[in-house]
């Protein structure tokens, strides 16, 4: 197997783009991508999308954007694992060209979420649970995390506002990225007087959805250093699954597949979790925060949330995350985050963050959750 290097990198902006449409915002990011790299043409295109069959009617995202963008007649098709799907492009273009496989990959995550509004976009992101035994009950991810929350706050003796430092450090640090859809701070104590969307998670725990898209180039690490002055390597790379429907489940607060993947990437990479500089975890509800930092060794179980407390996440803290702000104030492209999650920690370790650069960053890891975290897939990057 060939090591992998990141040589590209390109975003759009996350919002409510309701005057591009996702070949359009898909193709923004392509040619940001090519234009960071210096290159104009690649092998193949692996595109990252959980919902654009269900929400925005269109398939075949692969042919529709390589076409679009003018990439011309390549390998090119859709890679899915609901919220992870972003991730999960990045792990095949990454196996891709550590095979041999294929020498220049883009990997792109692309959801276009307000195609659809209020039920109609719930209903079209169901999907992703288990149809037989809970979306046809009406559960819904936000339900789901819900229930989590609320075992959690039941067997540690916690209330809401435990969970509140997690969202403060995201907006603290949106407000500094030009790209985020939420550029506003939270005020202490706001937390817990937000209005509920599923008791007990509320306005300022959950992610809002947005459209966005994200791309990066890969190459093998052999040509990497030709091609770019700073080329990011991808160390670790690995995939973990637990049960679809969390009453299948042995262990509602322990995230197996987080701990697995985190495990196996970190592995690959030589280097234990708590060695990176920075992390950028999937914090779409909070409590998904606190259990992913618990399953990967940062605490004790229940008492992930003093982390946040602690103010130990912050951008100057030993344990940064959320660093362009999350899936929180960034905004939540659903698919594509896996693939933000990427760019955002290339910025870091080429000292390109501006802002929110974490001082000497070297290496970070990256961690895209499937649902409650029904899929994990973790990639370490270095320097």
């Amino acid at each position: 197997m060939r090591d992998v290097s990141i040589i590209g990198i390109g975003q759009t902006k996350v919002g409510e783009h309701w005057e591009t449409g996702l070949r359009a915002l898909g193709a923004e990011a392509v040619q940001a991508a090519l234009d960071d790299a210096g290159v104009q043409t690649v092998d193949a295109l692996y595109v990252g999308s959980a919902y654009a069959a269900s929400i925005s009617n269109q398939s075949q995202l692969g042919a529709l954007i390589a076409d679009y963008a003018g990439m011309g007649n390549l390998e090119a098709f859709t890679v899915e694992a609901a919220e992870a799907s972003g991730a999960a492009a990045l792990r095949t273009g990454y196996l891709a060209v550590a095979s041999g496989a294929v020498d220049v990959a883009m990997v792109l995550g692309v959801e276009k979420s307000t195609d659809m509004v209020a039920e109609p976009r719930t209903l079209a992101r169901s999907i992703s649970l288990d149809a037989d035994y809970e979306a046809i009950q009406g559960a819904t991810a936000t339900a789901q995390a819900a229930l989590l929350m609320r075992r959690y706050m039941h067997d540690y003796g916690l209330d809401v506002s435990a969970f509140e430092g997690f969202s403060l450090n995201a907006h603290a640090n949106g407000a500094k990225n030009p790209n985020a859809m939420y550029r506003n701070l939270l005020k202490p104590g706001a937390f817990g007087k937000a209005p509920l969307v599923a008791d007990p998670v509320n306005l300022f725990d959950s992610a809002p959805d947005g459209d966005g898209a994200a791309a990066v180039i890969l190459v093998s690490g052999e040509r990497a250093p030709d091609m770019a002055p700073l080329p990011v390597r991808i160390a670790g790379s690995a995939v973990a699954t637990d049960a679809l429907a969390l009453h299948d489940r042995d262990d509602l607060l322990y995230l197996k597949a987080v701990a697995l993947s985190a495990q196996k990437a970190c592995q690959q990479a030589g280097i234990s979790a708590q060695a990176a500089n920075v992390y950028e975890l999937h914090d779409a509800f909070t409590v998904l925060t606190a259990l992913a930092l618990e399953a990967m060794g940062f605490a004790e179980r229940g008492q992930g949330w003093k982390l946040a407390t602690d103010a130990q996440i912050g951008l100057a803290g030993a344990t940064p995350i959320s660093t362009f702000g999350g899936l929180k104030a960034r905004g939540n492209p659903v698919g594509a985050t896996g693939v933000y999650q990427a760019v955002e920690a290339t910025l870091q370790l080429r000292g390109q963050a501006a802002n929110n650069q974490v001082a000497g960053a070297r290496t970070a890891l990256i961690q895209n959750l499937g649902g409650m975290a029904s899929t994990a897939i973790t990639h370490v990057l270095r320097v």
